[in-house]
């Protein structure tokens, strides 16, 4: 660890507000504890909660970084006692706990998984939040089954483009809604079955349709609001609603009759407080069942665009835009 800086540049939040808060800093480089790596930062993504973090609406739980950044793709720079998975050197995505934007980043080794070669390190960097969220939510809360119908509503997002993916691979049918004709196109280019506009069009009526009146299996929902009583309506019997944002509001009036009609199971959760235990148990399902995907190409993440690590001002300005399709990225 001698050879490491001891500073290193990274982008803090100044204050809470808009993009324009995000500014460069000078911080300590950290040091990896018992079971961590240390990585030397290629490439970090940028998600909704960076945005919800830097607007003050998602304060950083207790122990994280105040930096933001949730994922990153780079190289083992460090590795700390007992941290024997990786070696000096290896690439490898994370998902951490916070201090994404920054040049180094230490994370614990079970959280990290290798760069397959199939991979840019532009693309690493942009898959451990969507993969996990993914994986964490339609398959195991969701029990998504093959042959089963999963409906995901914002289909052109990050969280949006590899359910597409990852349910597709898994043998269901795809459903989803998206705000504009060139995002539905797209979500159909990845292979969603039926791709609905929501300013345009009743997703209830039209993938209840697209089912012979059944109802949709699975419903990944990061809206909220108004969506929860027509999810609902929408759900077949026993069907399942994961709800992992409230984008359209949290507060709501519903109709919970066909939770007992239907035998609906309505659940949702958060990712970013669950333990290192908890992580590392998504992470290990990841490389067991989706990484022999993405290696072998049939999976890989979406890229809406990429910025300088000096430009993420310009990057939350994007995402807030709502016009990109797949994941924002930052390089080092």
């Amino acid at each position: 660890m001698s050879s490491l800086p001891a500073t290193m540049n990274a982008m803090a939040i100044s204050e809470y507000g808009g993009p324009e808060v995000l500014k460069p800093v000078t911080r300590p480089v950290p040091l990896p504890g018992p079971g961590e790596i240390l990585i030397k930062v290629v490439a970090a993504g940028v998600n909704r909660p960076d945005v919800s973090q830097r607007q003050g609406k998602y304060p950083p739980p207790p122990g994280a970084s105040d930096l933001p950044g949730l994922e990153v793709s780079g190289i083992v720079a460090a590795v700390g006692a007992g941290a024997d998975r990786y070696k000096l050197g290896d690439k490898v995505c994370a998902l951490v706990h916070g201090g994404g934007y920054a040049e180094y980043v230490t994370v614990h080794q079970s959280i990290a998984l290798p760069v397959p070669a199939s991979l840019t390190m532009i693309e690493a960097a942009a898959a451990p939040e969507t993969f996990f969220t993914v994986w964490t939510n339609v398959f195991d809360r969701g029990r998504l089954q093959p042959g089963e119908t999963l409906l995901v509503h914002g289909g052109s997002s990050g969280i949006g483009t590899t359910a597409i993916m990852l349910a597709k691979a898994w043998g269901a049918t795809v459903f989803v809604t998206a705000g504009s004709d060139e995002k539905c196109a797209a979500c159909v280019k990845l292979g969603a079955d039926l791709a609905i506009n929501y300013r345009t069009q009743d997703y209830v009526a039209l993938a209840r349709d697209a089912t012979g009146g059944k109802g949709v299996d699975v419903i990944l929902d990061m809206v909220g609001g108004p969506y929860v009583d027509r999810n609902f309506q929408l759900a077949a019997q026993n069907g399942r609603i994961v709800q992992i944002a409230v984008q359209g509001g949290y507060k709501v009036q519903v109709d919970i009759r066909p939770i007992q009609a239907k035998c609906l199971t309505y659940t949702g959760s958060t990712l970013r407080p669950r333990t290192v235990e908890q992580k590392g148990a998504i992470s290990a399902s990841l490389e067991k069942h989706v990484w022999p995907h993405v290696a072998q190409g049939r999976i890989k993440p979406v890229i809406d665009s990429t910025f300088a690590f000096a430009d993420a001002a310009k990057a939350h300005a994007r995402m807030e835009t709502s016009e990109h399709i797949g994941k924002i990225v930052l390089t080092l």
